[in-house]
């Protein structure tokens, strides 16, 4: 037995409001709300353990002993949330430790609530967002989606990370008299892989707000940039890690033009091929979104030379076609050059607020029209969508387990309890 817990079929949905209600339920972790008018509650304790229990010291589980020996009953009830706290910090973890980690803490409310504001009486320090060592930092955003774009500038300020923002194409304002005399054209034989359906204006609009960044990073020559969607939540140590990334890949001069921080993994059937002597980096294989990922600018000369104007398909297609890792041959075949150096986050540092099916979720690029035919709606989508769906489990052989792991690994902000 690998820990002290064993969870049931009910534990995820409840834990995840999935299923609301007062639940009945054999301990509860972390806070509780006791009635000390009940006479019973005077046998409940932490400490000294019962005079029976004969298990192990952990303390949920010595409490949860006593209620069980008093006859209580202990419930969850997930009906509201009343409120967050940040994950207990382990015994070396240091000042600097605490403060991000109860920043990750205020940057998870604010994927679906107001930000917290600091009490009127006191005084912090003034934040100075910086590029971080990029030459750039590119956050796209549609016009229309003002509530996105305060929540990431918000989201960034408060990490100390400054940006450019990037006014998204906006895919179903396009009409045929805007995409013809950009030369547009699909690439022959495309289909999406779940659907059978062409493009749609949404993917159209949104694989040119990242062509016309690559654009821009060709014209401004810059060295190093990172390109970030509007939509996307932010890992414990987001910042530490990616500045150890890029500080590391620059140390061991390694050759690449993309590194992805956030992603959907569609290879899943062996591991990926680690970076040897750089910490939490491997080689990308077949891959999906394109959240947020650092750009070289031979890297964006590459994506350019392709002239994929002419020959569209998802963004999120083309890349992998472009570093030589889409299983699909016929799409590779059409583009000569496919020598991409891409790479990959691991752990990933950056996921998407929303997946398909959660209260919330809306798609911009898969509930529109096909590209070509305005009569054609693709809102089939939104509900059932696969490509947006959250990555499943990888099963052990799969799992990129030789991958060098840095010390902030050992934190698990996305499954703590």
């Amino acid at each position: 037995m690998k820990g002290y817990y064993k969870r049931t079929p009910a534990y995820m949905p409840i834990r995840k409001q999935e299923r609301r209600g007062c639940f009945a339920v054999p301990m509860v972790h972390s806070t509780y709300l006791v009635d000390l008018r009940k006479e019973a509650s005077r046998q409940l304790a932490f400490y000294p353990p019962h005079p029976e229990y004969s298990w192990a010291l952990d303390d949920v589980i010595v409490f949860a002993y006593s209620a069980r020996m008093a006859d209580v009953q202990m419930y969850i009830c997930n009906k509201e949330t009343y409120g967050y706290f940040p994950v207990p910090m382990r015994s070396l973890a240091t000042l600097q430790d605490e403060a991000e980690s109860f920043l990750h803490t205020h940057l998870e409310v604010m994927v679906k609530n107001s930000p917290l504001e600091p009490s009127s009486f006191l005084s912090l320090p003034p934040k100075q967002p910086n590029k971080m060592g990029f030459d750039e930092v590119f956050m796209i955003n549609l016009v229309r989606r003002s509530d996105r774009r305060e929540r990431m500038l918000r989201t960034l300020y408060e990490q100390e990370l400054s940006c450019k923002v990037v006014a998204a194409v906006d895919g179903k304002a396009l009409n045929m008299s805007d995409i013809e005399p950009m030369g547009i054209k699909m690439l022959p034989g495309y289909k999406d892989p779940y659907h059978g359906r062409p493009l749609t204006k949404g993917e159209l609009g949104c694989f040119l707000s990242h062509y016309n960044i690559w654009k821009e990073i060709v014209d401004r020559g810059l060295k190093t940039s990172l390109v970030i969607e509007d939509d996307l939540r932010f890992e414990v140590f987001f910042r530490r890690r990616l500045q150890t990334l890029l500080q590391e890949v620059t140390t061991h001069k390694l050759d690449w033009d993309l590194i992805y921080i956030g992603r959907k993994r569609m290879q899943v059937d062996h591991p990926e091929k680690s970076v040897p002597k750089i910490h939490n980096l491997v080689e990308a294989d077949y891959s999906y979104w394109t959240l947020g990922y650092m750009l070289s600018l031979q890297g964006a000369q590459k994506l350019l030379r392709a002239e994929p104007l002419s020959r569209m398909l998802p963004v999120d297609e083309f890349l992998p076609v472009m570093y030589n890792k889409h299983p699909v041959s016929e799409y590779m075949d059409h583009f000569e050059r496919r020598d991409l150096r891409a790479f990959s986050a691991e752990p990933l540092l950056v996921y998407p607020t929303h997946y398909t099916g959660d209260a919330g979720y809306i798609s911009d690029t898969e509930t529109s029209v096909v590209w070509d035919n305005e009569t054609v709606k693709t809102d089939w989508d939104r509900a059932k969508s696969r490509k947006t769906q959250e990555q499943g489990e990888l099963s052990f052989e799969a799992q990129n387990s030789d991958v060098l792991q840095s010390e902030l690994e050992n934190w698990s902000a996305r499954d703590e309890l």
